[in-house]
């Protein structure tokens, strides 16, 4: 019963507890109080009253101090990070706060990494449509202007056929770009040969980019994943390499997939400068996108970064 009285009810209480025990206290002992009080009295009640003073802090501190932690800690707190949850202490009115506190903190978790998955899920159906749109019609489209500029320039005289050929070259040159746009988006080479053949790809990109060497390392019996597994893994390379172009300093990267028992393991590992994995994952969108694309496929996803170098790992339970 005393568990489901609200707090002030319970203050109310344990400070009349104090005093009824030290009227108690005054009635069973032999101190008194005469009409004319005794620097002996004023002793005796000044010990009794700084008694009680000093047992109703300790008894008020035990169930309030819970209270004042959830207080500084709701002033600080940021998502995502499992270092906001509170040590849950004894029960009582602050202990239930602060499992309600823990609760609320995991559930603010939930349904922050239950959303992102969804974005993450309508970001992805929306890349597939561009790069669709971008294949099948700019392609298509830019692919029938090279054509026609192409038996121009045959059939021009020589003058013209310079600045043809110039036009051809930049009609060549855009379509280029609309693919390499579109792989970006939706990698065909991902549905087209399968996830070793496009994680090579995109090693091969970060030497053409100006980045640094890739090793890459395949272990044997690899087993099939499911299509949206694959791109999990394809995405988080992709983020992987990305960040170590744009921020690692890096003289070199292995990148690796192998089995381990029950999970495929993605490995990228760079030797550049490291980086602040807690700072990164409260502020990057990087961070946190990797972390949530691995929830998609019922993975887990962790970054251990020092001066030495950063280590992504990416593990995947198989089929």
């Amino acid at each position: 019963m005393g568990h489901s009285l609200p707090l002030y009810w319970r203050v109310c209480l344990i400070n009349g507890g104090v005093f009824v025990l030290g009227l108690l206290a005054l009635v069973v002992t032999p101190a008194t109080v005469s009409s004319e009080v005794l620097p002996s009295e004023v002793a005796v009640l000044v010990v009794g009253l700084l008694a009680m003073l000093g047992l109703n802090a300790v008894l008020l501190r035990r169930s309030l101090a819970p209270i004042d932690r959830v207080v500084a800690q709701m002033a600080t707190v940021r998502l995502p990070g499992s270092e906001q949850r509170l040590a849950e202490g004894a029960p009582g009115p602050g202990g239930r706060l602060v499992g309600t506190y823990n609760a609320m903190i995991d559930r603010l978790e939930r349904e922050r990494s239950d959303g992102n998955v969804r974005a993450i899920s309508a970001q992805e159906a929306e890349r597939e449509r561009i790069a669709r749109e971008l294949h099948d019609e700019i392609g298509q489209q830019l692919t029938v202007v090279l054509l026609g500029l192409s038996r121009a320039v045959e059939k021009a005289p020589p003058a013209l056929a310079t600045e043809l050929a110039d036009l051809r070259d930049s009609a060549r040159s855009g379509l280029d770009d609309v693919r390499r746009v579109a792989r970006r988006l939706r990698p065909g080479v991902l549905d087209d040969l399968g996830l070793t053949t496009a994680l090579a790809s995109l090693a091969s990109e970060v030497g053409e980019r100006g980045g640094p060497r890739v090793e890459r390392a395949v272990g044997a019996g690899l087993p099939d994943l499911a299509p949206e597994a694959e791109l999990v893994v394809y995405r988080v390379a992709q983020e992987a390499l990305t960040n170590v172009l744009r921020h690692a300093a890096a003289r070199s990267v292995r990148l690796s997939l192998t089995r381990r028992a029950e999970v495929v393991v993605l490995e990228v590992r760079d030797d550049g400068c490291g980086f602040d994995v807690d700072a990164a994952t409260r502020e990057g969108a990087g961070m946190l996108g990797m972390r949530d694309r691995a929830l998609l496929v019922g993975g887990t996803l962790r970054v251990a970064s020092d001066r030495s170098g950063t280590t992504v790992r990416l593990e995947v339970p198989v089929p």
